[in-house]
Parts: C-alpha cells; sequence; structure tokens
C-alpha cells in the first residue's frame, strides 16, 4: 500500500471538516437570533424602568414583567454562553483534525468526544432558549388591560 501523498492528507481532512463548518455557520445563526432576543428584552426592561406613574396598578404590573424579563434575560444569557461553547468546541474539532492528520496521531477519541460535548452543549442551549420563548409567550396578554 503507498502512503498517501500530502496534497491527498489535506484534501481528505478538508472533506472532514465541511460538515463542521457548517454546523459552525448555523450556530452563528442561532446566536444572531438569541442576540437579538436578548436585546429586545434589554429594550423593553429600560421602557420599564423609566419614569414611573403614581398608578400602583401599573408599578405592580411593570415589576412583575420585570422580573419575567429577568428571568428571560438569564435564559437567553446562558443559551448565548451555551452556543458560543458550542461553536468553540466545533472550532477545536476542525483543528484537531488538522493538527491530526499532520502529526500522525490517531484523533478519533478526541475528536469524537469533544464533537459530543458540542452536541451536548448546543442541546442545552436550545433547551434554554425553548424555555425563554416558552416565558416570553405565557406573558403575552392580546386584549386584556
Amino acid at each position: 500500500m503507498t502512503p498517501e501523498s500530502p496534497i491527498t492528507t489535506i484534501a481528505h481532512v478538508i472533506q472532514l471538516s465541511v460538515a463542521p463548518v457548517f454546523l459552525l455557520t448555523g450556530i452563528g445563526a442561532m446566536l444572531g437570533v438569541m442576540t437579538s432576543r436578548l436585546a429586545r428584552i434589554v429594550d423593553r426592561a429600560r421602557v420599564l424602568e423609566g419614569p414611573k406613574t403614581n398608578d400602583s396598578t401599573s408599578q405592580e404590573k411593570a415589576a412583575e414583567e420585570l422580573v419575567r424579563l429577568s428571568r428571560r434575560a438569564r435564559l437567553i444569557s446562558a443559551s448565548i454562553g451555551l452556543c458560543t461553547l458550542t461553536a468553540l468546541l466545533v472550532s477545536a474539532v476542525i483543528a484537531i483534525l488538522f493538527l491530526g492528520a499532520f502529526l500522525t496521531f490517531d484523533a478519533a477519541v478526541l475528536v469524537a468526544m469533544l464533537f459530543v460535548a458540542a452536541m451536548l452543549a448546543f442541546i442545552v442551549a436550545l433547551l434554554f432558549f425553548l424555555r425563554e420563548v416558552f416565558i416570553a409567550i405565557s406573558g403575552l396578554r392580546f386584549g386584556y388591560r
């Protein structure tokens, strides 16, 4: 059996890293959605913390909404952190694929462990995101004053 040429090795590693690169694109899109939601939460909280009225009912409603916004902000921030961790782990997978090919060591176990860790982080991030969406929906009151 003839040893692979360096160019063949590079081509093979690039083929292996294409799927994780597409995964990074999806994670980037999710980060964009999540940061947009966080910005909207912050904007709404600023409005509620603005000038206070003397109406105690309005103040109570604003206080309740601020508590809900705070919880949503914590959830979406954790989700952003986990998505960022996912992107870092996937990037590490790609880097180790190349290092393993060039330094000729078996990176299979390390790559598999990092990829599983990335997927677990992404799953938890999506669960936090889903919980934040549920909290946002539960706070909606269409037609009620």
